[in-house]
């Protein structure tokens, strides 16, 4: 069952899904059109899924599912990559990449393979202060919070 994203719970938990390039102003629409529909019927063993997305920066979709009342599957989930995968035809780009990281370039979002991206901090044009986008959050509190973070507190800091 579809519901707008931001009345979902703090504890809503959360996917993301970094794209390769923005969405142009003619797929934004579509996407968000297609993706409400695959949330209002998303279902686990059945019972439908209290769910809501967001696409912020027409760059990220993300998902929220709020599992107090019912919980994500593996064929729910399963279901939710079949519909991410479908949207990386139809569109061409990629969103299911783990290998990648988005970050800040001044007003800019840019997406980089990892090793792309370690080699910018190697030069330098990368650094401990560049905002990253911590795909890794779970939870919407978190996403609010730490989502978009400086790189020395998310994962990123490894790399300097």
């Amino acid at each position: 069952m579809y519901t707008p994203f931001d009345t979902l719970s703090n504890d809503a938990r959360i996917w993301i899904y970094p794209a390769s390039r923005p969405f142009t102003d003619e797929e934004l629409p579509e996407i968000s059109k297609k993706t409400e529909e695959f949330l209002t019927q998303w279902t686990a063993h059945g019972a439908m899924l209290k769910a809501g997305f967001t696409i912020p920066y027409n760059r990220f979709i993300v998902f929220g599912l709020d599992e107090s009342e019912h919980a994500a599957t593996g064929c729910s989930i399963d279901g939710s990559v079949r519909f991410i995968q479908s949207l990386e035809q139809e569109y061409n780009l990629v969103l299911l990449d783990k290998m990648n990281v988005s970050f800040k370039q001044g007003v800019y979002i840019t997406h980089k393979s990892l090793l792309d991206f370690k080699t910018l901090v190697k030069k330098k044009s990368v650094t401990e202060n560049t905002i990253v986008f911590n795909n890794l959050v779970t939870n919407k509190s978190e996403f609010i919070s730490q989502w978009e973070v400086p790189a020395h507190e998310s994962w990123h800091a490894r790399y300097f």
